[in-house]
C-alpha cells in the first residue's frame, strides 16, 4: 500500500498491558498465534494464558509484561505488515523500543524475548520493591519540575524519567522524595499529580545498576544493522549500527525517555501518519498533544486493524 505521507509505526511501553490483549486479533488472524509458540518455547511460560485470561497481578509482573507486550505488539505489526503496510521510521516508547527493533530485523524476535525478560528481572532487582516509585506530572514545565527535584535533594532523589508530551512529565525516585515532591508540585501549580502503579524507579539513575548487568546480555545478543529508521528514546536520535543499539539499549534502562522529542523530530523528517501498533492508545494520547495536524492510528484488534486499512486507503 502506497500511500501519500509518510508512516511511523509506533510501539507502547509498560503499562499498555490488559488482559484479552490480542486475543481477538488472534481469533480473526490465526496463523499469528505462531508468536505465542515461539514465545513460550524461548521462555518456558503460558504467556498466551497470562496474555487471554490472566491474572492481571501476575501480567503486571515486570518480568511478564515485559515479553507479554513485546508478543502482542509484533502479532498486530504482522497483521499489519500482511496488510500491505510498510512503515518509512519505527520508534517505541521505553519497552517498545524493542518491538522497534525487532520490526527493524535489528534483533531476532527470540533473542528480544530472552533479552526484555532479563531486562524486567533486572529492573525488579535493582532497587528494594516499595522504596521507589514513579508518578506522572501534568501542567508544569520540565524547568518547574527539575528546580521542585533539587528542592527535595535533602530529603531523597528524584528526577525527570519521562517527557511525554507538552504538560505531561513522570518522575521517578526514591518513596520519601516522591510523597514529598508531590505535595511541592501541587502548590508549584501542577494540574495533576498521579502515582504510577510500578514497583521501582525506572529510567533514573538509581535504576544504574540494571543497567550495567543488563550491557553483558546484550554484548552476547546478535544485533544486526536496522533496515528501517528506528529513533533512540535517550537521545531522540536515529540508531544505524549494532553498537549503537547497544549503548542505548543499556543507557536507556536508566536515562529518560525523550518521547516528545522523538516525535518532534520524526513530524520534522515528514512524517505525517503515526500508527500505534499494540495495546492501547497511550502513545496515540501523547502524539497528538505534541503535533496538530498528524493522522493518528492504531492497531490492537480486529476494528482498528480494518479503520486504519481505510484510513490509510484515503490517504493514496
Amino acid at each position: 500500500m502506497t500511500v501519500l505521507f509518510k508512516i511511523a509505526c509506533v510501539f507502547p511501553g509498560q503499562g499498555s498491558q490488559y488482559v484479552g490483549m490480542g486475543q481477538e486479533l488472534c481469533n480473526s488472524f490465526p496463523e499469528l498465534l505462531s508468536y505465542f509458540q515461539e514465545a513460550e518455547a524461548t521462555l518456558g511460560i503460558d504467556l498466551r494464558g497470562l496474555c487471554f485470561s490472566g491474572p492481571e497481578e501476575k501480567l503486571k509482573s515486570t518480568s511478564n509484561t515485559q515479553p507479554a507486550l513485546l508478543t502482542i505488539s509484533m502479532i498486530c505489526y504482522e497483521a499489519l505488515r500482511k496488510s500491505g503496510v510498510t512503515p518509512h521510521c519505527l520508534a517505541g516508547h521505553s519497552l517498545g523500543e524493542y518491538s522497534a527493533l525487532v520490526a527493524a530485523g535489528s534483533i531476532s524476535f527470540s533473542e528480544a524475548l530472552l533479552l526484555v525478560r532479563q531486562r524486567g528481572l533486572l529492573m525488579e532487582e535493582a532497587y528494594p520493591v516499595g522504596a521507589g516509585g514513579m508518578a506522572a506530572v501534568l501542567g508544569l514545565e520540565a524547568n518547574t519540575v527539575e528546580e521542585v527535584c533539587r528542592e527535595v535533594a535533602e530529603v531523597g532523589f528524584v528526577q525527570i524519567a519521562n517527557f511525554n508530551c507538552p504538560g505531561q512529565l513522570v518522575i521517578s525516585g526514591e518513596k520519601n522524595a516522591l510523597v514529598r515532591i508531590i505535595e511541592l508540585l501541587k502548590k508549584a501549580g501542577a494540574k495533576k499529580v498521579i502515582e504510577l502503579n510500578v514497583s521501582g524507579p525506572f529510567h533514573s539513575q538509581l535504576m544504574r545498576k540494571a543497567s550495567s548487568k543488563f550491557a553483558s546480555y546484550l554484548d552476547k545478543t546478535g544485533i544486526l544493522e536496522p533496515s528501517l529508521p528506528v529513533i533512540a528514546n535517550v537521545n531522540a536520535a536515529y540508531l544505524t549500527t549494532s553498537p549503537e543499539i547497544r549503548k542505548s539499549l543499556a543507557a536507556q534502562i536508566y536515562s529518560p525517555v525523550l518521547w516528545e522529542e522523538s516525535v518532534r523530530k520524526l513530524y520534522a523528517d515528514g512524517i505525517r501518519v503515526f500508527i500505534e501498533v499494540g495495546p492501547g492508545k497511550v502513545l496515540s494520547g501523547l502524539i497528538k498533544k505534541t503535533v496538530k495536524d498528524a493522522t493518528i492510528l492504531n492497531v490492537e484488534d480486529r476494528a482498528s486493524l480494518e479503520n486504519t486499512l481505510t484510513k490509510l486507503r484515503e490517504c493514496m
